[in-house]
């Protein structure tokens, strides 16, 4: 029988390219550190070897896992595809490893993923939204272990936030269906039960109604899970009532989106009789017909930053920094002026 083989070393590498061993450990760790001739001589001896780096070397030597734990409210949503790309592409770039969890909205569920991504060893913890019990902020301050909340921006709040305000954001967009002549506004929201940035929008509706002079407590609201046939079923609701809303400005793109496949089933036109708007401008939003105004969230611009003020947390270069990322209106179809 042969011998068997043994996995290449450091050492290997740093002869195959001709360098010494800190050398080859800096072009692996921070390659910026390094001039480009060398580091691809370096990676081309990597690569020709097979080395794989001494990760548990590593962790014992910075104290570190090099891992950020995500835990996000759904997986079935676009919304959070974007932002969670760029914002793993971001961490990857800076030498981390993302695990994500989904908590289906479920609280009991984050908190249980929370603590388990703790115990696997996370460096820090990205969280979607402040909505939670501050006992779970308590116990990642006690084992020490940074959070940042992404997707909504409290200034106030005592977690820093990378995101933008929900209800600001909103209420331009409600600003824009009140110009346009809208007085009969109704809402399609998600379940705003433990959910900050749901809560937000519903406020941001109420608030550009009650700056116009209407009275916020005739808006017309339906909660539902973020899901195209819930708007469906919801839209069908509020097409009953009498009279019928003039405009229904929506939780979301997704919910948008099954409000304009209902009105396409009652034979109700849009926007020529009821506008419909949305919110997060994902794809979904242009393709639809007719094409939705909504809110253009910049999810990547969003992950990006967070994912560079949670690791500057982890690597105690920060305290932790509140980043507010500006959202705009983006007009398409589906919102017409209503005749006075």
């Amino acid at each position: 029988m042969g011998k068997t083989r043994s996995a290449p070393t450091l050492n290997d590498v740093a002869k195959a390219a001709g360098v010494s061993t800190a050398t080859v450990s800096r072009c692996l760790n921070s390659p910026d550190r390094v001039i480009e001739a060398t580091r691809q001589r370096v990676m081309q001896a990597v690569e020709s070897l097979g080395y794989t780096p001494n990760f548990a070397a590593r962790v014992m030597a910075a104290k570190r896992s090099f891992t950020i734990g995500a835990i996000i409210p759904t997986m079935d949503n676009a919304i959070f595809a974007r932002g969670l790309q760029a914002f793993q592409d971001q961490l990857r770039e800076d030498g981390y490893t993302l695990l994500v969890s989904s908590s289906a909205y479920d609280p009991e569920a984050e908190r249980e993923q929370i603590r388990t991504l703790v115990a696997r060893g996370a460096d820090g913890l990205l969280l979607i939204g402040h909505a939670r019990d501050a006992e779970i902020y308590e116990y990642l301050e006690r084992h020490q272990v940074p959070s940042l909340v992404a997707w909504s921006y409290e200034p106030e709040a005592q977690r820093p936030s990378v995101g933008f305000s929900n209800a600001d954001a909103m209420c331009e967009l409600a600003q824009c269906v009140i110009a346009a002549g809208h007085r009969r506004i109704a809402m399609i929201s998600g379940i705003t039960e433990g959910n900050d940035r749901a809560q937000g929008r519903v406020e941001g509706v109420r608030r550009a109604m009650a700056d116009s002079g209407l009275d916020a407590n005739t808006l017309a609201l339906v909660e539902t899970d973020y899901e195209i046939e819930k708007g469906a079923e919801a839209f069908r609701r509020l097409m009953a009532f009498f009279p019928r809303p003039t405009a229904v400005m929506c939780g979301n793109d997704v919910l948008a989106a099954g409000a304009l496949r209902e009105a396409g089933r009652l034979g109700i036109r849009v926007p020529e009789q009821v506008s419909v708007t949305g919110f997060d401008d994902i794809e979904l939003a242009e393709i639809v017909s007719p094409a939705l105004t909504t809110v253009h969230v910049p999810h990547r611009e969003m992950g990006r930053k967070a994912a560079r003020e949670l690791t500057a947390m982890v690597e105690g270069k920060s305290e932790g920094r509140s980043i507010c990322i500006g959202t705009k209106v983006v007009n398409r179809c589906s919102l017409a002026e209503q005749p006075g």
